[in-house]
């Protein structure tokens, strides 16, 4: 674990942005589903693009991120924006998944997660939730690895509509698609690539 935290640190210590300023655009599409007052959870949230776009559009958002280099960048972007976000360094499988419940989990390009501890991931989301509160998942395909414009080269740690639909089967599906698409998101995301969509919300008891 050592080694790949250094490896990211590495990558978010260099100049600019990794993933850009922007929000994740399917994120940003998702706009209407929101409403300020919502509380979010931003998982693996890096610099903050989407922490602070949550912020922006009224929403109380926790974040957090294993890279403390990451986390750092967001917080002074959240003070020059004069947003808030409640921002942590936490692994990702140290995460305490049934602390709170949200009305809004996102989960933007988390594919760093091989398919055991992705299976832990996805189980926490689902606790995470609240009663009618919504996912929001952009992810890759296996198709990506052709790609190689971003994500990991692995095809194992991607995701298909079937394997986010028995994930995910006790949510209602809203949208869920898989597209190809060209993705411009700083050096970190950059060209066509191979995308899957997901929108689900728990049911009210």
């Amino acid at each position: 674990m050592n080694a790949e935290l250094d490896r990211w640190n590495e990558r978010f210590s260099a100049e600019g942005l990794l993933f850009g300023d922007a929000p994740n655009a399917f994120l940003a599409a998702q706009k209407q589903r929101l409403r300020a007052g919502m509380s979010a959870l931003s998982v693996a949230d890096g610099e903050g693009r989407n922490s602070l776009w949550l912020a922006q559009q009224g929403l109380r958002v926790t974040a957090f991120d294993f890279s403390p280099i990451a986390v750092k960048k967001a917080r002074e972007r959240a003070r020059q924006a004069a947003v808030e976000v409640e921002y942590s360094v936490a692994d990702i499988l140290d995460w305490d998944w049934d602390a709170r419940r949200f009305d809004c989990v996102v989960a933007i390009f988390i594919q760093f997660a091989a398919p055991p501890e992705r299976a832990r991931i996805f189980h926490g989301m689902l606790r995470a939730l609240a009663p009618g509160g919504l996912l929001i998942l952009q992810g890759y395909t296996p198709k990506q690895v052709e790609y190689r414009t971003g994500g990991p080269p692995h095809a194992q740690n991607m995701y298909t509509a079937k394997l986010l639909r028995d994930a995910f089967g006790a949510l209602q599906i809203l949208h869920l698609a898989e597209h190809e698409d060209v993705v411009s998101e700083g050096k970190g995301h950059n060209g066509m690539s191979a995308l899957i969509d997901l929108v689900a919300r728990r049911p009210l008891p």
